[in-house]
């Protein structure tokens, strides 16, 4: 990591009712043994009285290329002291001006089509103590020591602005290295950086496009503490690969004939490869890669196989994935097999594209549509997977130019996704319900790539609308700030001086002119703030200030009377259109609203004071034009028109049970099915739960008719689509995210699992179950910053037992239904105004 002030966190383990941290005492040094013995030679705190369980490291600055640890010793509520087992950390170069090698490519141009070798050979000749590989790259790379492969990852590094931003990896090599002769090798992709493929977002005419490069640094420390490093520079050398073609959007092509066995071991003889290039680094700004990559993360057999004709076969995962298939076959040289990839099949039984090639614009045929093709060599049994692609697919059709043997075990699908922890789990007796869990958390997943994308076969795009209607979703389930976090920088990176932001990001230059306003570009303010609610963290809230004040500031230039009609609208609806300029202008209260409040976070009382009479007059602008106050309806009493308000706050205190209640009618009058898009679709269920109508929100969740989640899984879905009419000629990617929020209200709505506000990263948790007649039992748990936090009920003859555990230096604050009889240990509990509790499990009986 580059951090100069890396965030030390540490969590008490300990189940014990009432536990807590009264006092910490944090050491950090670069000697584990003299650690071990209580002795830190670079930060020894005295003890701290504090409950805090996060600390940034905030004394002098860190060395480069220097393993950190550390350790934390915490004081609970009886005085005990507990010490953690040790913990480290490494810093890499910290610096641009650390980096000793030269940007490298070979001399082809950016139109070029194979792929490119690099190699190196060198002599080590003392003993080695420790390695590391430090490699920056415009395009995607897989880097080889003496013929292994070094790391899991896939597509690294991730997609940045080209020109703004470069990300480098790095790799503890130690035990690839040898002594005496080494070489290394690199292959490189093309990736977002030189996108050959064509489509209507013009990816290649991208402002950075370049033939892929890299630069390279190899630092080996020797057991007597010297060290040398091996750099990228003139003496490499470089040769076309067997990938003849690669494009992220699209496929790749191999063709086996031309493999160089032992390309990257030091016995390889290289004389006919060619001298490198130098080339200018593709930014200036080149920086660790902290976060998780994408691995090929699930390995998944073919479910079945078909011969649909003497040349073709179908494969059917049974599931949809992103990620790529691997292939095992034998055959004569040159046979050419195509693997044509798809999320539907015709109704000839063969492999459909028409829902998911519609923004592709190929310019000839040579570049075939999530299409692979692999050339054999004819040496037996020879196995392919794709290096620097991925793809949105549940079945693949093989054909051949000459006959081929397959079998179901000839293929497997991978897959392919930013390797997330799960932090969350759902369980009910409505099985439907939990295929939607599932549902969502695949799509989420599938839509996880370095960045959040909409889905993963037709764009790859981070539609930044979609994503932060899926935040809350993913950090329910998946513990993803460091994508975000990365994905923020990428909204930095992005944004024009004035404030205004793409549709997608990053972006080559699409999308600042359509599809951008503050229903989109709202991520500029709800992800930071939605990072600092779950983990209590306000580090990448501070980072994005000035980033949401340019924003809106941009907005109240354009819209002087806090309505604005920049925006999208309720994208995908069923019938109901509502206005964008209320859709549009509930985002931009929200944003504003938001930037208040980190105003008075960070102490800009000036700030605080402005932001917060804008939003009032934002706020006040909506309910004056759409509210009508008699009625409690707005404007045309559509559900999206009555739950985005009360969802985002907007409706005034004493009118929100008569809305709440209007919304409820109008979804019965419905007959309990959605009818909004993708911005009522985040708002209608919490806004129900929240005010009284949990029951009518559940019958929504649970519908399994045309439209709703449910109709979708009972028709098949293992992903959320983009369209509730499965039929639609048009949007209907099966992968998309962007109706993702149920998976989020699952915790919210049922299990009651939420955010306190005044007491975020679950310091304090908010409780609000919602007992629901047509479930037998629900169970939902979430581990957050101090912990796993369960909430779970079930009902028997009657009675629901609620079952709740709070982690250790934690509280919560249970609210029960009202009208209900709450009873712990055969005591009665007086749960009115909320109960506290501290941390520790409990059972109640609700009556």
């Amino acid at each position: 990591m580059d951090s100069p002030h890396p965030r030390l966190m540490w969590i008490m383990d300990d189940a014990r009712q009432g536990a807590k941290q009264i006092a910490y005492q944090l050491a950090v040094s670069t000697d584990s043994v003299e650690l071990s013995k209580g002795t830190a030679n670079i930060w020894q705190t005295v003890k701290i009285v504090s409950d805090n369980n996060r600390v940034n490291y905030n004394r002098k600055g860190l060395q480069p290329y220097t393993k950190y640890y550390w350790r934390v010793s915490v004081w609970d509520q009886n005085s005990k002291i507990n010490t953690s087992a040790i913990a480290s950390f490494e810093t890499g170069l910290m610096d641009k001006s650390n980096w000793k090698g030269t940007w490298i490519s070979d001399n082809n141009d950016m139109n070029a089509k194979p792929a490119p070798y690099f190699r190196h050979a060198f002599d080590l000749t003392k003993k080695i103590r420790s390695a590391r590989a430090y490699i920056a790259v415009a395009g995607l790379y897989e880097l080889y020591i003496n013929g292994e492969k070094i790391g899991n990852h896939r597509l690294d590094p991730m997609y940045t602005r080209f020109d703004r931003r470069t990300l480098y990896v790095t790799y503890d090599v130690t035990s690839q290295l040898q002594n005496g002769k080494n070489a290394i090798g690199v292959l490189l992709g093309n990736g977002w950086y030189n996108h050959q493929s064509t489509a209507v977002w013009f990816f290649d005419k991208s402002p950075w496009r370049n033939r892929p490069a890299f630069c390279l640094d190899l630092r080996v420390t020797y057991e007597d503490g010297t060290t040398e490093t091996i750099s990228s520079n003139k003496k490499w050398k470089t040769a076309l690969s067997p990938i003849i073609f690669n494009s992220i959007y699209t496929a790749e092509h191999y063709d086996a004939r031309l493999e160089q066995p032992g390309w990257s071991t030091a016995k390889f003889i290289d004389t006919a490869w060619k001298s490198v290039i130098n080339r200018q680094a593709p930014s200036l700004n080149i920086v660790a890669q902290t976060m998780q990559p994408i691995r090929a993360v699930e390995k998944i057999p073919a479910q079945s196989i078909k011969k649909l004709d003497g040349k073709t076969y179908l494969f059917d995962l049974g599931r949809n994935i992103s990620g790529v298939s691997s292939i095992t076959v034998k055959g004569e040289a040159g046979t050419i097999i195509r693997l044509k990839h798809s999320e539907k099949l015709g109704k000839n039984g063969y492999a459909d594209q028409s829902n998911i090639d519609i923004h592709y614009r190929p310019t000839d045929d040579k570049d075939p549509f999530q299409t692979d093709i692999f050339i054999l060599s004819g040496k037996g049994e020879e196995t392919f997977m794709p290096r620097f692609n991925y793809k949105g697919f549940q079945y693949v059709e093989v054909s051949s130019d000459k006959p081929i043997d397959l079998k179901k075990e000839s293929l497997t699908g991978y897959f392919m996704h930013s390797d997330v922890e799960p932090v969350g789990t759902i369980n009910s007796s409505n099985n439907t319900l939990n295929k939607i869990w599932q549902a969502t958390n695949n799509s989420y997943l599938s839509n996880f790539f370095g960045y959040p994308t909409d889905c993963p076969q037709r764009e790859k795009n981070g539609w930044t609308g979609d994503a932060h209607i899926a935040s809350e979703t993913g950090l329910y389930n998946f513990d993803g700030i460091t994508i975000y976090e990365k994905w923020m920088a990428d909204h930095r990176d992005e944004q024009q001086p004035n404030g205004v932001l793409p549709s997608i990001i990053p972006s080559n230059g699409w999308g600042y002119e359509w599809g951008n306003g503050p229903d989109w570009t709202s991520t500029v303010a709800i992800i930071p703030w939605n990072l600092y609610m779950f983990y209590g963290d306000s580090k990448t809230l501070g980072d994005n200030y000035e980033a949401i004040k340019r924003y809106v500031n941009h907005i109240n230039d354009l819209y002087p009377t806090g309505l604005t009609t920049w925006g999208l609208g309720d994208w995908v609806p069923v019938k109901s259109v509502s206005p964008v300029e209320f859709t549009s202008s509930a985002y931009y209260f929200t944003d504003v609203n938001i930037l208040a409040k980190a105003a008075k976070l960070f102490g800009k009382a000036d700030d605080q004071q402005k932001y917060e009479a804008l939003a009032l007059k934002i706020r006040t602008a909506i309910n004056a034009k759409y509210l009508n106050t008699t009625t409690g309806i707005y404007d045309k009493g559509y559900q999206t028109e009555l739950s985005v308000p009360l969802y985002w706050g907007i409706v005034p205190d004493s009118l929100k049970h008569k809305v709440a209640t209007r919304l409820a009618e109008r979804v019965k009058q419905d007959n309990n099915h959605l009818d909004a898009g993708i911005l009522g679709a985040k708002a209608i269920l919490s806004a129900l739960s929240d005010n009284g109508y949990a029951d009518v929100a559940y019958s929504i969740a649970s519908q399994e008719t045309f439209p709703s989640w449910g109709w979708w899984i009972v028709n098949g879905a293992t992903t959320l689509y983009e369209n509730w009419n499965i039929q639609a000629d048009d949007a209907l990617s099966l992968n998309h995210i962007m109706f993702g929020e149920i998976g989020a209200w699952y915790y919210k709505g049922i299990g009651g699992i939420k955010v306190d506000p005044q007491s975020p990263g679950f310091k304090n948790v908010l409780l609000t179950p919602n007992f629901i007649e047509k479930l037998d039992h629900f169970e939902s748990e979430h581990t957050g910053p101090y912990g796993k936090i369960k909430s779970s009920w079930k009902r028997e003859s009657g009675v629901v037992e609620y079952s709740v555990t709070i982690p250790a230096n934690s509280t919560a604050t249970v609210f029960f239904p009202t009208g209900k009889k709450v009873s712990a240990n055969g005591q009665v509990v007086s749960a009115g105004n909320g109960l506290k509790v501290v941390a520790g499990s409990y059972i109640y009986l609700v009556k």
